[in-house]
Order: structure tokens, then C-alpha cells, then sequence
């Protein structure tokens, strides 16, 4: 019994950090599990979810499993995203920026592995507060979308490129944070991984971020 309860709360721990459906047979190789345990485990879960009227289900789609709001309650999530203050941003939104602003080019996977958590939503206030936009595809991460900073990020910032990022300690909201993120990161020594100036191809916008 305690190890089926330990592979439910791994299986969800998975779902929640990732922003794409998430096949039976990579939950099983990820966790050491028997896949018809883990389908198991996951149908178990999506009717628990169902039955309990919880406000995000689990669906099957796209060869895969992954956590979707309910229905029901996208009338009142459309008022909270539109209600979002474009002049502040949140503690989650700060992290989420922090990743992609040091880390980019980054999938949504990539910011929810440094983050720990779920960052669909954050990145896509951020998104809409012209911060952040989608930059292509990446093809060895499952042509995942990847994520960079924008031109308005660097003028809200004050920065004539991404070589002029500041101190970390700037977008994090609090010590902890920042050494979580540092940590994640790669150390005190973070690396932005590339500058304006560092931006091949004939379209530099398209790398840098920059519209």
C-alpha cells in the first residue's frame, strides 16, 4: 500500500512539472515501474480527479498523460489572467523570468526543472506582459517550444543587450531564491550562454529575443 501511495505522488510530482503529455512507458523507465502499473496508477488518478470535482483533471492525449484546469472554471482563470497588474510581477513570475533571462534559449521543461514547479502559467502572464516570447522549436527536446527574452524585457531593464544583465540578486525576490536558482543554474558563476553580440545567423533577432 505505502508503495503504491509513493508512485502516485512521483506520478504526479512528473505531471505537474511538465508542460507536454507524458507517455505510460516514460513515467515507468523514468520511476523503475511496470508500465501497466503506471497505467494503472494514472487512470486510478484521473477518475479520483473526475469523481471529486477537483479543478484540474488528467487526460489522456496525444500518446501521453498530462494535467489540464477543468473546464469549468476557465471562465473565472480567463478573469484572473486578464486582472494580472502588467506593472508587477509576482514571486513565481520573478523566478520564471530569472531562468529565461540567464538561461535562454529554454524549453518550458527546462524552467520547471530549475523551478521545481509547474511554470505553464507564469510564463505565459510573462508572455503576455511582452517579456517573454516563443523563439522556434527545440527537436532534441521533442520539439518542445523554447523561450527568450524580448525587446521590451531589455528596455524595461534598462539594458542595451543580454551581456548587460544584472546581478541576479535584481530579479529574485529574496536570498533563498536566488541561491535556488543560482544552484540550479550552475554555481555563483551563471552563464547567460549568449549575448546580441554573440547571436549568429542572418536573423539575430530570432536568437536574441529581440523583436
Amino acid at each position: 500500500m505505502q508503495a503504491d501511495v509513493t508512485l502516485r505522488g512521483a506520478i504526479e510530482a512528473l505531471l505537474f512539472v511538465s508542460d507536454e503529455p507524458v507517455s505510460a512507458s516514460r513515467i515507468g523507465k523514468i520511476l523503475e515501474a511496470d508500465v501497466s502499473t503506471i497505467t494503472r496508477v494514472l487512470s486510478d488518478l484521473a477518475e479520483e480527479y473526475r469523481s471529486d470535482e477537483r479543478g484540474f483533471q488528467l487526460r489522456e492525449a496525444a500518446g501521453g498523460w498530462r494535467l489540464y484546469t477543468h473546464p469549468a472554471h476557465h471562465d473565472a482563470i480567463e478573469q484572473f489572467v486578464l486582472s494580472w497588474d502588467t506593472r508587477r510581477l509576482s514571486q513565481a513570475a520573478l523566478e520564471a523570468l530569472a531562468v529565461i533571462a540567464y538561461h535562454q534559449p529554454v524549453t518550458r521543461a527546462g524552467v520547471n526543472a530549475v523551478r521545481g514547479v509547474n511554470s505553464e502559467a507564469v510564463i505565459s502572464s510573462l508572455i503576455e506582459k511582452g517579456l517573454v516570447r516563443e523563439a522556434g522549436r527545440d527537436r532534441e527536446a521533442g520539439n518542445a517550444i523554447i523561450y527568450t527574452t524580448t525587446k521590451a524585457f531589455l528596455e524595461k531593464f534598462g539594458l542595451k543587450s543580454l551581456d548587460e544583465l544584472p546581478p541576479l540578486e535584481e530579479f529574485a525576490p529574496d536570498e533563498r531564491t536566488e541561491a535556488a536558482i543560482r544552484d540550479r543554474l550552475g554555481g555563483p558563476s551563471v552563464d547567460i550562454g549568449f549575448g546580441v553580440d554573440d547571436a549568429a545567423g542572418p536573423d539575430e533577432d530570432d536568437v536574441t529575443g529581440i523583436d
